[in-house]
């Protein structure tokens, strides 16, 4: 029974994967990126994934959701 369930979830990956739009990645970030860490919860991300927030003086936040952004300026 086990089997069966793995092997039914490992087919219905590969057909989400064959299917998710081309232009949006999922998955780990190309090798050698430099990664951001959010402020509130301390998750690591690559830039490009992240919600920022321009501060003055010029410092940018990166953060990994629209709460957390919302959370710091909250704090702030």
């Amino acid at each position: 029974m086990l089997v069966l369930r793995a092997l039914g979830r490992l087919l219905a990956g590969l057909i989400a994967g064959a299917s998710a739009p081309q232009g949006r990645r999922s998955g780990p970030p190309e090798r050698g990126v430099q990664m951001v860490r959010d402020p509130v919860c301390g998750t690591f991300l690559p830039p490009d994934a992240a919600v920022s927030l321009a501060e003055r003086g010029g410092a940018v936040r990166y953060f990994c959701s629209e709460k957390c952004r919302d959370d710091y300026r909250a704090r702030a």
